[in-house]
């Protein structure tokens, strides 16, 4: 057997410094973040005019962190597209691997939305328990759920829509159809961030004193957050599509982001259903 040929089917990852790299940068960020809360903490003095003025340091070592974490992002994730299309390391078994390992970050995910629905439903159940006669509580005026709810519920629904499109388009060989439904899907999720945003301005209540906001914006501003992070995800997808990666053979990158995708439109129709449907209340009795 030649010197170097490959005699499994593992991927044995070769060193790499971006696991210390990444979390130094979270450490950083992490730091930065708490120093932010509290300018006190830490400042840099500096002369202007004549007079001494204390420059809160936290903005800055939390810009450091952060930028840390992106380029780590972006050097972890070139070497695995690299491992996956130019040197043939995620073989069958390997993806096998992978897919067990998205399967549990998303099974993650839905316990982190059940702690979620959990708090909403724990008062919104029993609201006598909280102080409150009824739920939602009489001075919250809450949203329609048939005017911008329901027309973000459509544009999720159609994004996972065009995101099967996409993936039997790939499955098919029609590089064409796979690059029209990810482009499209990407459009979809901006628009319903987009939408969220406008909502979240013209919101009837703020997130602190009381106890609905604070469900209420948990609940959809978390989810709101795993839109963003699927539509960069099938973004990235729609680049890769574009430099002619993925085959209908070998396409894990973005089944995972399918999958991802899915989930989220999953969560949405609870989070539709649950909290603008059944928790708006008797209509005009706010």
């Amino acid at each position: 057997m030649a010197a170097g040929e490959i005699k499994h089917d593992y991927h044995l990852v070769d060193p790499s410094p971006w696991p210390l790299v990444g979390s130094i940068g979270a450490f950083v960020m992490a730091v930065g973040a708490v120093i932010y809360m509290h300018p006190e903490w830490a400042y840099m003095a500096r002369e202007v005019g004549g007079q001494t003025e204390e420059v809160p340091l936290g903005p800055w070592v939390l810009l450091a962190g952060t930028a840390i974490v992106i380029i780590t992002m972006f050097g972890w994730w070139r070497d695995v597209i690299q491992e996956a299309e130019y040197q043939g390391h995620h073989t069958q078994v390997v993806q096998i691997g992978m897919r067990y390992g998205m399967v549990l970050f998303i099974a993650s995910e839905v316990m982190f939305f059940v702690a979620w629905f959990w708090a909403y439903f724990n008062v919104a159940l029993f609201p006598t328990d909280f102080g409150y006669e009824q739920w939602p509580p009489a001075d919250v005026k809450t949203f329609d759920p048939w005017d911008l709810p329901f027309i973000n519920t459509l544009v999720l629904l159609t994004s996972g829509t065009t995101v099967t499109w996409a993936h039997h388009a790939l499955q098919h060989g029609d590089r064409r159809g796979l690059i029209m439904g990810l482009t499209i899907t990407v459009i979809l999720g901006v628009l319903f961030s987009a939408l969220q945003v406008y909502e979240y301005t013209h919101a009837g209540f703020g997130f602190a004193g009381n106890i609905y906001g604070a469900t209420f914006y948990m609940a959809t501003g978390f989810h709101g957050f795993h839109v963003i992070i699927g539509t960069i995800f099938l973004a990235v997808c729609l680049f890769r599509a574009i430099a002619g990666h993925f085959t209908k053979d070998h396409h894990f990158g973005f089944e995972a982001a399918a999958w991802y995708w899915h989930f989220v439109d999953v969560v949405w129709l609870f989070l539709f259903a649950c909290i603008y449907v059944w928790g708006a209340g008797t209509p005009g009795a706010h």
